[in-house]
């Protein structure tokens, strides 16, 4: 039987992507719903430890409203019953959508409970995909976005910087673009602003090391490789952000060549265009020395035995003579 799922559905399931951002879906989800029943009842459960009477409970009226926002957690876990109850509640509420409460559902993602998934799709209900964030691009875009949000503008060098930082910690750094718009009028919120704020004393970044040794400057990019080592950067990530510098300055290579499109690149027009600024002097056997070189750095930081410090400073020479042998 075909879905019947209507954009004013009750009833919702935000499934997997990146855990703040699912987090941050159900919030915007809640205040949605409470703007458009300000008389409900707010109820959340946790599937985990949730019967089929509990729910059946929390969806009906009350004593103290005829409606209610329910928010249920980890839908992943919910046993048959539960799951069965959630079914048919969705496809009463989904008939009778004005008089229904409000259901959203948090799933994490991945195949545990996929079933219920799919039966409440089939009964009516809206599924939100979240974005899982693990790319540069995404978070960039994130970063962007954040700002947007607050109907302000951040300057590309800007917004680098801070997914460079706090990339991998998206409630930080979604934390930081909202305190730079509620503390400065800058528009755009420039790179100053961002290193000041990150700290009093800026740790030397992966981006940074990257750049400094795409330019060129080797003794410099090995001093900032080293201090950023003291500092407690791991020597792994620092050689994936030397790596996505490469893999950009690649795609760009192939726009530029004809050989794929802009839009097949999939790289913010901004990127793109530092990227091939970049390609002066390089070769595509100079490119693929490099990359091997940062594999082989890659499995040094991994392996037992290893020198990863060390392995970066070769890639960083390489980098910085483009790949030339001498």
């Amino acid at each position: 039987m075909a879905a019947r799922t209507s954009k004013n559905a009750p009833f919702t399931i935000v499934f997997g992507g990146d855990p703040y951002l699912n987090g941050q879906t159900v919030r915007d989800l809640r205040d949605q719903a409470r703007r458009k029943r300000p008389d409900a009842e707010e109820i959340e459960l946790d599937a985990t430890q949730t019967d089929r009477y509990e729910f059946d409970e929390a969806v009906s009226p009350s004593l103290l409203a005829d409606v209610a926002i329910v928010t249920v957690t980890n839908l992943q876990n919910a046993d048959d019953k539960l799951a069965d109850a959630m079914v048919a509640y969705c496809r009463q509420a989904c008939d009778e959508p004005n008089t229904a409460s409000i259901v959203i559902c948090q799933h994490e993602g991945g195949m545990k409970g996929k079933r219920v998934v799919d039966q409440l799709e089939r009964a009516g209900a809206r599924k939100e995909s979240v974005a899982d964030l693990k790319k540069a691009d995404a978070k960039l875009n994130f970063t962007i976005g954040r700002f947007e949000r607050h109907h302000r503008r951040v300057d590309p060098a800007a917004a680098q910087q801070l997914v460079a930082v706090l990339g991998d910690k998206t409630g930080e750094l979604a934390a930081m673009c909202d305190q730079l718009c509620f503390d400065f009028d800058d528009d755009p919120i420039g790179i100053e602003r961002v290193n000041q704020y990150l700290t009093g004393n800026p740790q030397v970044t992966g981006f940074e090391v990257a750049d400094t040794a795409v330019a060129g400057r080797t003794a410099e990019a090995i001093v900032r490789m080293r201090s950023a080592v003291e500092q407690g950067t791991d020597p792994i990530a620092l050689i994936g952000a030397l790596a996505m510098k490469l893999r950009s300055m690649a795609k760009a290579s192939a726009v530029r060549s004809g050989v794929i499109s802009q839009a097949e690149a999939k790289m913010n027009p901004w990127v793109l265009k530092n990227a091939q600024r970049q390609l002066s002097g390089w070769t595509s056997d100079g490119m693929s020395r490099c990359i091997r070189l940062l594999a082989w750095a890659d499995e040094q930081s991994k392996t037992n035995g290893g020198d990863p410090v060390y392995a970066l400073e070769r890639c960083i020479i390489a980098i910085s003579r483009k790949g030339r042998e001498s």
